[in-house]
């Protein structure tokens, strides 16, 4: 048989759960140890983001101008590539083609491998001209640069272990990843005021310092996920074969178009980071970027059931079970929005409540409320689109998530643009960051659920 058709192969009990199992039960059962573990991954910000700001403004202004990317970074290894990687593993087993998944694994470590080695060289590199570009100036460029170097020169280990990761979700694996990302945030607690503060014979590294506990912290969890993959505890099975293009076109060909959507979602914070330091200075930069970082926490939030959807929609696609693939992505996205509008609720309410555990500067903190009170309430409908967006992973089809993105970006960054230039008030432009948070997630809803993944497909 020529290699462009494998054999198949008998199916895995895990496989088959995603095949017949309940999609309610199942779809929970495969959640929940993933949305504990990316709401531990979420603590990282937080943890670090505290004891940042009590070195000061222009510390907390420098990280917030080095999150963006960093998150970038995080969503592109996890989320685009890695959503990529676990929808071609998901597709494969679905279809029984055993050596295919066991071949992806080898071809997920390339490409990731590669990425991360690209953004080391990008944001070390270019570090300055592009935080400068987005309002830094002063301290708070400086800082950010002394931050940014260590997280970046460190960010290869995030993209090894969420490719490791990745095959071990599209396996239908949920346990083992979280447990390692749980074990490096338990390090992180006490590694951050010990590398920021120093303690006896180690010394007070200040901003560097949260850098370099979030890097040791991740080299942890790359750790227990390759004992794992070397342990056998994976579906698919890390072996030594022949690079081939093929297998590389089934994690960029959905990889590759969700990268895009990626950046597309980050360049909308960039630019609105930008706007902001034009109006608010870096009191304006720090307050926007503590209240836009529950933002950020929504997309770990989501993905703890993102990436059990991209796994069930995956092997039911591969099996050609089109219904059930669609009503798991439609029951998910009714769960994120519910999950994540209660959280934009809350912040919109008591917008306090979240700001005052990092600073009590009048300027962040007027800043970031009038954020989460304008933004907050549409929070729900990001939830949606995003878990509409990981499902389409699943399925391979990322038209309409990208066009949806590119919606929201020119609404979020145009809107709030000329809303700036008219009335000269920051409140007009979240308002705008808010409704294109609706505009993405009614949008896609009404799409996908008309059945747009199927058309002109036999």
């Amino acid at each position: 048989m020529s290699a462009a058709v494998a054999q198949p192969g008998a199916i895995n009990p895990r496989t088959r759960l995603l095949l017949d199992g309940p999609i309610l039960g199942t779809l929970l059962r495969l959640s929940w140890p993933n949305t504990l573990v990316m709401l531990a991954q979420a603590s990282v910000g937080l943890i670090e983001t505290w004891w940042v700001s009590h070195l000061g403004t222009d510390a907390l202004a420098g990280i917030a101008l080095v999150f963006p990317g960093y998150m970038l970074m995080t969503m592109l290894s996890a989320g685009a590539i890695g959503g990529g990687i676990a929808s071609a593993v998901a597709r494969a087993l679905g279809a029984r083609r055993t050596d295919d998944a066991d071949a992806l694994v080898l071809h997920a470590l390339v490409v990731n491998g590669l990425l991360g080695l690209a953004f080391a060289a990008l944001f070390i590199g270019f570090g300055r001209p592009i935080y400068a570009a987005m309002g830094g100036e002063g301290a708070a460029l400086e800082a950010a640069l002394r931050y940014s170097d260590v997280v970046f020169a460190g960010g290869l280990l995030l993209w090894l272990g969420n490719a490791l990761a990745s095959v071990l979700r599209g396996g239908g694996n949920m346990l083992l990843p979280s447990v390692a990302v749980i074990a490096g945030v338990v390090l992180l607690v006490p590694l951050s005021p010990l590398l920021i503060y120093g303690w006896g014979p180690v010394p007070a590294y200040g901003v560097a310092g949260a850098g370099y506990a979030v890097v040791l912290s991740t080299a942890i969890i790359m750790s227990v996920l390759a004992w794992a993959m070397g342990a056998g505890r994976s579906v698919a099975r890390l072996r030594l074969v022949p690079l081939r293009w093929r297998i590389f076109a089934s994690i960029l060909g959905v990889g590759a178009v969700a990268a895009v959507n990626t950046v597309q979602t980050t360049l909308t914070v960039v630019l609105t980071t930008a706007l902001v330091a034009r109006a608010g200075g870096a009191e304006g930069v720090a307050g926007y970027g503590v209240g836009s970082r529950l933002e950020y926490l929504l997309v770990p939030l989501v993905f703890g059931l993102g990436a059990p959807l991209v796994a069930l929609v995956g092997t039911n696609i591969g099996a050609g079970q089109r219904d059930r693939a669609l009503r798991v992505a439609m029951l998910g996205g009714g769960i994120a929005f519910a999950l994540t509008e209660a959280v934009g609720l809350a912040a919109a309410i008591w917008p306090e409540a979240w700001l005052g555990l990092f600073s009590d500067d009048p300027t962040l903190l007027s800043v970031g409320a009038d954020y989460l009170r304008r933004v907050g309430p549409a929070y729900g409908f990001f939830g949606l689109g995003l878990a509409l967006y990981f499902a389409s992973q699943g399925a391979g089809r990322l038209l309409w998530p990208l066009v949806a993105s590119v919606v929201r970006m020119i609404v979020a960054v145009a809107g709030g643009w000329l809303a700036y230039a008219v009335t000269g008030d920051l409140a007009w432009v979240f308002a705008a960051v808010g409704a294109a948070m609706v505009i993405y997630g009614v949008g896609l809803a009404a799409i996908i659920g008309s059945g747009a993944w199927f058309r002109g497909q036999r």
